[in-house]
């Protein structure tokens, strides 16, 4: 009886055997085959459009995706706030050239001929209160006329002396114009007022967006008639001529990598086309990286770090976002 029972136990252990037979084999050839990549992603350096002044957003004068080059107008902002501290500016230069201009002619031929005039009344009463003064200083010099007299026509004679003095001097100041130093303050006025005119055409400038340097539209962000404030951003320009590929490496694996060194990899979305990129950056991601211990009990945390490589040749079909592979 209990050699019948081994009997029935052999065709099960032969199953089992060979089932586990095959289970080796097939993980024999899986694992021989397996590859370890490291993925990483093409990235591209990207710049802000965006407007120093306040505005409503006028036209948009591309769309995502759109080739732009550089001097290329994108948008067009309204800024009737920066329109009218622009007429106020031009006013107040007209005013500060007009001054300029009245203090670089001078006193009108009217004024000249006002203070000429004042100057020949102020001669005459000079000339009869002189005469005055001579007759009664010779009269008091002979006993006959008294000192207090004497006194009150020198001190006409004085004032009138003054009054000449004066007049002359304003008569004067009409013909040769303004003062040197009124003539600076008027120009530099005039300076001012430009320039403020200067910076109100510079706010202004910013209302149309240029575009600095070639690249592709990626990402607008308002709607056209939407007001944007100081330094928001309007849009993203990729720059497409400076595509490079990121992987980040845990440091156990980064001995094979080197600064300058040409490798190959793989990009799934091209069809596993292989592209060549050099190494021109390896840095330290920092403690915000995730740390993994090497073994359970905590040997040593393995860093991780972030290795950039640029393709060697340009590669036009590489989109920002694509998965790149490295064995």
């Amino acid at each position: 009886m209990k050699s019948k029972n081994n009997l029935n136990l052999l065709p099960a252990l032969a199953i089992l055997a060979t089932v586990a037979i095959l289970v080796a084999i097939g993980g024999t050839f899986a694992f021989s085959h397996h590859q370890d990549y490291i993925q990483g992603q093409a990235e591209t350096e990207e710049y802000r459009v965006s407007s120093k002044v306040p505005g409503r957003v006028y036209r948009f004068y591309v769309k995502e995706g759109d080739q732009v080059h550089a001097g290329d107008t994108l948008a067009l902002l309204e800024a009737p706030d920066i329109d009218a501290k622009l007429a106020q500016a031009e006013a107040a230069q007209s005013a500060a050239m007009a001054q300029n201009r009245k203090a670089e002619r001078g006193a009108r031929q009217e004024q000249i001929r006002a203070a000429y005039e004042m100057w020949q009344k102020a001669k005459a009463g000079l000339e009869i209160t002189q005469k005055s003064y001579e007759r009664i200083k010779r009269l008091h010099d002979e006993g006959v006329m008294t000192a207090q007299k004497l006194d009150e026509i020198t001190a006409q004679r004085d004032a009138a002396i003054a009054t000449e003095q004066a007049a002359k001097a304003q008569y004067d100041m009409a013909v040769n114009g303004a003062d040197r130093e009124d003539r600076a303050a008027a120009m530099a006025l005039v300076e001012k007022a430009r320039g403020a005119v200067r910076e109100v055409n510079s706010y202004l400038s910013e209302t149309v967006l240029i575009a600095p340097c070639a690249g592709e539209v990626s990402e607008i962000f308002p709607q056209e008639g939407e007001l944007v404030g100081t330094g928001a951003p309007i849009m993203h320009i990729a720059k497409m001529q400076d595509m490079y590929v990121t992987f980040n490496v845990r440091e156990d694996r980064l001995g094979a990598l080197k600064m300058g060194q040409t490798i190959k990899a793989t990009v799934p979305a091209l069809g596993d086309k292989v592209i060549s990129v050099r190494i021109n950056h390896i840095k330290d991601l920092g403690s915000y990286a995730a740390w993994k211990a090497t073994k359970a009990t905590g040997d040593y945390d393995r860093r991780t770090f972030e290795v950039k490589a640029v393709p060697v040749k340009a590669i036009p079909e590489l989109r920002p976002g694509m998965s790149v592979l490295l064995k």
